[in-house]
């Protein structure tokens, strides 16, 4: 059986698409055909077109829902990240890892679309052999897609401009804030390929995670949703590997791993001269982690929630 990211992304796209008055999303056509969906920029958005937008970065191969969420006796909204494949959503499709620059645009791209273009050296350790004659990428930009993008994205992923779905939301947008905090999952999946695992051995994932209040700006809303998963996160994975393999990786996944742990994000990439690329790598990823044995039946967990670092963050 042959899962296809971009027609499952499609599918959900579509249907994002045809509820957009609902949504609170719009939908506008390029020239050249591609197909562009605004989740939040110049429009208002909401929480559940960030669900769906989540959804379909991860190519329809991972579901998102919202649940309360207590931590030390803290009420919080929040979300829910459930995956059976999860090196096939998370990183082939939902990693944020293709860095667009085109004529002084600027957008982090995930989203399916990355599978057919694969820009990055990740897809090198992936089993990731993605056909398909449409596209879905995932924008998070504050600014809409400007006309050349499309012919520049179609041509990279090699299908008809008119055959591309772009779409995008600003990190400090109610639905930018739910997608990014709905990689929780994701952040542990990279953090083990990071670590030298082999994430095919990863058999399901689920992750919970604060939703972080509205922020003012794009850079503070990136301080909260980093926060977000970095304190509050907490996934459980599970992997068929033997105990004593858990046993040695489990500590070295949390973010309390990280050399910069213990200061909200905002202050760690101020830190930073705000320099992603200075921050120490293995910060990123879930607050708690689990890892679960098939092998054995036995769970590895490191890590925990700081809700004293989450709410400083979430205050302002």
């Amino acid at each position: 059986m042959t899962l296809s990211l971009n027609q499952r992304g499609r599918e959900l796209a579509d249907r994002l698409a045809a509820d957009a008055d609902a949504l609170r999303v719009a939908v506008r056509t390029l020239p050249d055909g591609t197909r562009v969906i605004d989740c939040g920029s110049g429009v208002p958005g909401g929480l559940e077109a960030g669900r769906r937008f989540a959804e379909i970065t991860m190519g329809g191969l991972g579901s998102v829902s919202f649940a309360p969420l207590v931590l030390d006796g803290r009420w919080l909204p929040a979300l829910v990240v459930v995956t059976d494949h999860p090196a096939l959503a998370c990183l082939g499709s939902q990693y944020a890892g293709w860095r667009i620059d085109l004529d002084g645009y600027f957008a982090m791209a995930s989203g399916p679309g990355r599978a057919l273009i694969r820009a990055e050296e990740l897809y090198e350790d992936l089993e990731v052999r993605e056909q398909a004659s449409t596209a879905v990428l995932c924008l998070e930009a504050r600014d809409e897609p400007p006309e050349e993008l499309g012919g520049y994205v179609a041509e990279r992923a090699d299908v008809a401009p008119g055959d591309l779905t772009l779409v995008f939301a600003p990190t400090a947008s109610v639905a930018g804030g739910v997608q990014v905090a709905a990689r929780v999952v994701e952040t542990a999946l990279h953090k083990l390929h990071e670590l030298k695992f082999d994430v095919g051995r990863v058999v399901s994932g689920y992750g919970t995670c604060p939703l972080p209040p509205p922020a003012r700006n794009d850079g503070e809303a990136i301080g909260r949703t980093n926060d977000a998963v970095l304190y509050g996160g907490q996934v459980e994975l599970t992997v068929d590997a033997p105990d004593d393999e858990l046993e040695a990786i489990v500590g070295r996944v949390p973010s309390s791993a990280s050399r910069d742990y213990g200061e909200p994000f905002g202050s760690v990439l101020e830190r930073a001269g705000w320099d992603f690329y200075a921050i120490d790598p293995m910060l990123f990823s879930p607050a708690e982690v689990r890892l679960a044995s098939v092998q054995s039946g036995r769970s590895f967990h490191a890590g925990g929630v700081d809700l004293e670092v989450l709410e400083r963050s979430f205050r302002g």
